[in-house]
């Protein structure tokens, strides 16, 4: 018994790693080739894309292939530059040595935005970053606080729009804020919008804040409201 035993295991030790094995079928065409369904009881969910693969099957020769998702995604003709955000409260400016003098960022994050991808945009500066070089279609909004001094206004605050490249901040486009006056209050209401085309190139960082800031009272700044939107309409 023990030669019979001993000569199934040399037997099996001798068998090539490379063997196919085959569920219900006795001719198996790949390592492992199912004949039939399939069950996986437990799928941990993925935070993210990137780093990922999904799984597709060729429906002619019934094969799993792991396929890229920005393939799918370009596939279904879905614009992967598309990005929005809204923010409404805890509203701060921020300051970096490399922007033109007079602009704060609004401290946008990647969890407010509404539409696009989280890797298009960068808690730690605060910027989209573009992803193809091209034509953009950008919008930026910004209502300040409940009210403005009008005399304030009077010094030309507004919003702007700024373009990192190769370490180099230039500001691309600016408004100054309008207002609407409330007697009652003695006060003014003062928002404005940007919506433009501009050319960017693959790596430029984006930013969303408000020149001439320094004019602004930041107490305010917890009632504004400021929201962005961009995506590519061109090579």
């Amino acid at each position: 018994m023990k030669t019979k035993l001993y000569s199934l295991m040399l037997a099996c030790a001798t068998l090539p790693l490379f063997s196919q094995v085959g569920i219900n079928t006795s001719a198996p065409t790949a390592t492992l080739d199912v004949n039939g369904t399939l069950k996986v009881r437990d799928t941990p969910a993925a935070t993210a894309l990137p780093g990922y693969q999904v799984l597709a099957i060729n429906q002619g020769s019934t094969q799993v292939y792991s396929v890229d998702p920005a393939l799918l995604i370009a596939a279904s003709d879905t614009n992967t530059t598309v990005y929005a955000a809204k923010k409404t409260a805890g509203i701060s400016l921020l300051s970096l040595g490399l922007f033109p003098s007079g602009f704060r960022a609004v401290n946008f994050l990647a969890a407010e935005r509404s539409l696009g991808s989280a890797s298009l945009f960068s808690d730690t500066d605060n910027t989209y970053t573009i992803p193809s070089t091209g034509v953009y279609a950008v919008g930026f909004a910004f209502r300040y606080g409940s009210g403005l001094q009008a005399s304030i206004l009077a010094n030309s605050p507004g919003v702007g729009i700024v373009r990192t490249r190769a370490g180099v901040a230039t500001t691309i486009d600016s408004r100054p804020f309008s207002g609407a006056n409330l007697i009652l209050l003695s006060l003014t209401i003062a928002e404005t919008s940007i919506n433009s085309i501009y050319s960017f190139q693959a790596g430029d960082k984006v930013s969303f804040g408000l020149v001439g800031s320094t004019a602004l009272d930041v107490g305010l700044l917890g009632s504004s409201i400021a929201s962005f939107s961009i995506y590519k309409i061109s090579n």
